[in-house]
């Protein structure tokens, strides 16, 4: 299928393109699909699994069953609940049809969804296909496949890079026409004008590694369609160059002209380091006051040690007039003792002279 434009909004909030490439298979058993909907702009790519025509046809199904899902939900439903709902009808409408068609008996589909609105981006996927959020050239969300290596992966077995590389990649967890009951993972997602959310199946995320894709699909210096384009060609010519036979590959991509609604909440990790930060500030301040109060403190002490020396003869006036200020030198001086022994000595100097007169 030829590069598609994505008429994302009426109101240009969004705009992307898709394609899906048949790859070195005999079919093409990817799908996608997309429509304008009350709710917002939904995409979804679906990547089909079986033999003979079991693949196409599970993940044709899993597409018409996603979009019709969302358009026929209540008016009152929330976005995450229609999402599920949705990829579970998907999941039912796969496994019946594959328990009334004996030559469509096993098949299955992995299913991605992104529905987007001026409050948010909400997605739901189900095995190892993708959605992916970009923003200024790095990755700030992806879904976690559901595939066997991607859960040594969560238990720090083997990384990422050693999943993508594993014979065993393919093998998924969860699908739609698996079994009934099938959980569905969902996430509502800020954004910002500038991010790109991309969707695709393993044909694309499978042949390089993720730091090469990112860089791929951030460019800035080709148009998006350009962008998408240049992605599916070079993985079609990777998989060429390989001797042929590779996968299926699907991908679309949806770029932000706006800003969401919802914001971005600060993770645990930036509150903690801005506590850390406030807190070493409140010090800073707390020390530079003190600092600054001990100078002028003794700055005092030096002019009134001064004025008594000058003025032994009114001690009592004085010692009325500063009366407080003695009491906060008191203080400081209690950390100074030869300084406290010479004022001590000092007014022992006027006692005496006072008595003689």
């Amino acid at each position: 299928m030829e590069l598609q434009k994505l008429h994302a909004s009426e109101d240009d909030a969004f705009v992307g393109f898709a394609e899906s490439r048949q790859g070195g298979r005999a079919e093409n058993q990817d799908s996608y699909g997309f429509m304008q909907t009350a709710r917002g702009f939904l995409l979804t790519v679906c990547d089909g699994m079986g033999g003979g025509p079991g693949g196409k046809t599970a993940s044709t199904i899993a597409v018409q069953e996603i979009l019709a899902g969302v358009t026929e939900a209540a008016d009152d439903e929330e976005i995450p609940n229609i999402l599920i709902k949705a990829v579970r009808r998907a999941n039912m409408a796969v496994l019946n049809q594959g328990s009334e068609t004996p030559a469509l008996k096993g098949m299955g589909s992995t299913a991605t969804v992104l529905l987007l609105n001026e409050r948010a981006a909400y997605v739901a996927h189900v095995g190892d296909s993708r959605i992916y959020q970009f923003r200024s050239g790095r990755k700030v969300f992806r879904t976690f496949d559901h595939s066997m290596v991607f859960e040594l992966v969560k238990q720090k077995v083997i990384t990422e890079e050693q999943a993508r590389l594993s014979a065993q990649s393919n093998v998924i967890t969860r699908a739609l026409g698996i079994q009934p009951d099938m959980e569905v993972d969902v996430a509502e997602l800020p954004y910002e004008k500038g991010d790109r959310f991309m969707l695709c199946s393993d044909g694309i995320h499978g042949t390089m590694p993720e730091p090469e894709l990112i860089k791929m699909v951030t460019n800035r210096k080709q148009a998006l369609g350009a962008v998408v384009d240049n992605i599916a060609t070079t993985v079609d010519n990777m998989g060429r160059n390989h001797g042929g036979g590779h996968d299926n590959l699907t991908i679309a991509v949806i770029e932000a002209k706006k800003n969401s609604i919802l914001k971005q909440s600060m993770s645990n990790k930036t509150k903690i380091m801005l506590s850390v930060l406030a807190a070493i500030a409140i010090v800073s301040v707390v020390l530079n006051v003190v600092q600054l109060s001990s100078k002028n403190d003794n700055g005092a002490l030096k002019k009134e040690i001064t004025e008594l020396k000058s003025e032994k003869d009114s001690l009592s006036q004085l010692a009325i007039r500063h009366r407080d200020t003695i009491n906060i030198y008191n203080k400081v001086l209690n950390e100074n003792k030869s300084v406290k022994e010479a004022i001590e000595k000092e007014f022992s100097g006027m006692k005496d002279h006072n008595n003689k007169k």
